[in-house]
């Protein structure tokens, strides 16, 4: 695959939907091209707005919030294995309304609290609980909540 091949196919796979560098550096891996080739289609990839760290970490916070109900820490540690900067992060983690957020909460551990069977309320509340902190929201707050 020749350079300007590739750069069309990952300008295409840009449009489809907000994509990082490191998903781009992961695709474009075995086509055979050079370190510096990768690049340089990142580069002219950046320069003609089909990709950019910080709209992706927007959308990829406002999306895992609303449609997966996905907590803070949660959101971090995916942002951090996508290897996005810390600067876009915390552009991003900014979609995050507080309101909404203690909503969702709330919302999750309702609907989590009401789909346990047992009656033994200290097993419903840890169970809740682990459940809320294992969808990414802080400890301190979930207890907050719950109480």
């Amino acid at each position: 695959m020749t350079q300007k091949q590739a750069l069309g196919k990952m300008a295409k796979f840009c449009a489809y939907q907000e994509r990082c560098q490191s998903e781009i550096k992961y695709k474009l891996f075995g086509t055979g091209l050079s370190n510096d080739e990768i690049d340089n289609i990142i580069c002219d990839l950046i320069e003609h707005k089909f990709l950019d760290e910080e709209r992706f970490a927007k959308a990829f916070v406002r999306g895992k919030f609303n449609q997966k109900g996905w907590g803070r820490i949660k959101i971090q540690q995916h942002l951090n294995r996508k290897q996005i900067s810390s600067f876009c992060q915390k552009k991003g983690m900014l979609e995050i309304n507080e309101n909404d957020y203690l909503s969702k909460l709330e919302e999750i551990i309702l609907e989590k609290s009401n789909s346990l069977q047992t009656e033994d309320q200290f097993i419903r509340k840890s169970k809740t609980a682990r459940y809320a902190i294992s969808r990414g929201f802080e400890s301190e707050l979930v207890w907050e909540v719950l109480d």
